[in-house]
């Protein structure tokens, strides 16, 4: 039975820690979730709230995960854990039924669920718990009073510095179909061998005489017997779901040049795509970085559009008022939305492969691409962006190494 809490502990931890992370790494994607379900909900009325309930429920999510697998406060976190998954599973199972939202979001864009596949999991997850709970008095900690404390200070500090750090700039780790590196053709690419959506055909007839409206299916409706059935509808039933492309909605149009997606993604120069998924809602304290950026690219060959799912009036509007002389096309809103997580964004694209993206708030000066080769200079970000994160790392475990030295030290001396 020892063995059997253990394990419940542990696969209740890892999963709550892994589920903690994807979204806390990326807050806005985990708002836009909420905000589906708030509107599917008739709870609009929060949506405001979502970006800080987001950070909330991220950060305690990690943070009971944190507290399991290393045993910290286990009494009061099991009934914390047990209480949670309760009202969870409850409301998967509606979701379930009800299916307003098809993707639940539980772990971020890391590993898509599906509203049944969540109730599973939830499910099996209760049943953990459940152990946990009812053995809680038979686990024991490792750690003293103040080392627990010390590990929930410093787990809380980590994932809320980490989510508002990738609010501000892009996600740390970006699990979605457009991270830096990702070919966009490659990732709309159906495999040859790959299951597609299976359908069937069901017919609604209306018997002339009894005025009954009856359904059937292409085995047997009866499209001879015209004397006694008459046609009503058809509509297809989808029974078995094939093959989906990660990236199946890149569709760039113009009112006038029509779809120049194949162009962008075929183009073997430097196409910079500004994204904005709505540009009555967009930060314009960059605009002037932004247009200067523009100029660049004309005096230097690469191309240069705006992608907006905002109408022609709200285009016009932004336009004048920020003296953007860029062209501007227009794409889903949704897909905008999961292609970079600021409004605006900044991607670069060459033969499709997205090898840069800027938050806003990380536009690159025109002094630091000048008389430098786009790869090598969006190379040379990632790097250093790996070296800056490597360093927050080293820093973090030498405090936590400086912290448990100090504190052996100050019981040595009190013995």
């Amino acid at each position: 039975m020892k063995l059997l809490q253990n394990i419940a502990r542990i696969i209740v931890g890892i999963i709550f820690i892994y589920s903690g992370f994807a979204k806390g790494v990326d807050p806005q994607g985990s708002m836009i979730k909420l905000i589906d379900y708030f509107n599917a909900f008739g709870m609009g009325w929060l949506n405001p709230t979502s970006l800080y309930l987001a950070i909330i429920l991220s950060s305690t999510e990690f943070l009971i995960g944190v507290c399991l697998f290393l045993k910290l406060k286990i009494k009061e976190i099991s009934c914390i854990t047990f209480i949670v998954l309760s009202f969870f599973t409850l409301l998967t199972l509606i979701l379930a039924i009800k299916n307003p939202v098809s993707d639940c979001g539980c772990f971020g864009d890391a590993i898509i669920l599906s509203n049944w596949e969540t109730f599973g999991k939830n499910m099996i997850l209760l049943l953990l718990s459940s152990i946990i709970f009812i053995r809680k008095e038979r686990y024991k900690s490792n750690w003293a009073v103040i080392d627990q404390y010390f590990w929930i200070t410093a787990t809380i500090i980590f994932i809320v510095i980490t989510s508002i750090h990738s609010y501000k700039h892009l996600p740390l780790l970006d699990f979605r179909p457009y991270s830096v590196g990702s070919n966009i053709p490659e990732q709309m690419s159906v495999p040859a061998n790959a299951e597609l959506d299976e359908y069937k055909s069901i017919f609604k007839y209306k018997n002339k005489k009894t005025g009954e409206v009856k359904e059937f299916d292409e085995t047997n409706y009866p499209w001879k017997d015209s004397l006694t059935w008459e046609y009503v509808e058809i509509r297809q039933e989808l029974i078995k779901e094939g093959y989906h492309p990660p990236v199946h909605d890149f569709n760039i149009e113009h009112p006038y040049n029509g779809n120049i997606s194949e162009e962008v993604l075929n183009d073997e120069g430097y196409t910079f795509l500004l994204i904005s998924y709505n540009l009555s809602k967009a930060s314009v304290k960059n605009n002037d970085q932004i247009n200067n950026l523009y100029s660049f690219c004309v005096n230097n060959g690469y191309k240069f559009y705006c992608i907006t799912a905002s109408l022609d009036e709200e285009i016009r509007t932004f336009s004048e008022k920020n003296n953007s002389s860029y062209d501007y096309y227009n794409m889903d809103e949704t897909q905008l939305k999961t292609i970079i997580r600021s409004n605006p964004g900044l991607i670069l694209l060459r033969k499709g492969t997205i090898i840069g993206k800027w938050h806003n708030n990380d536009i690159p000066k025109i002094e630091d691409l000048k008389n430098k080769e786009l790869s090598s200079f969006c190379i040379q970000q990632q790097t250093k962006k790996i070296e800056n994160y490597s360093i927050i790392i080293l820093i973090l475990a030498w405090m936590s190494s400086l912290y448990f030295y100090i504190m052996r030290k100050y019981k040595k001396r009190l013995k």
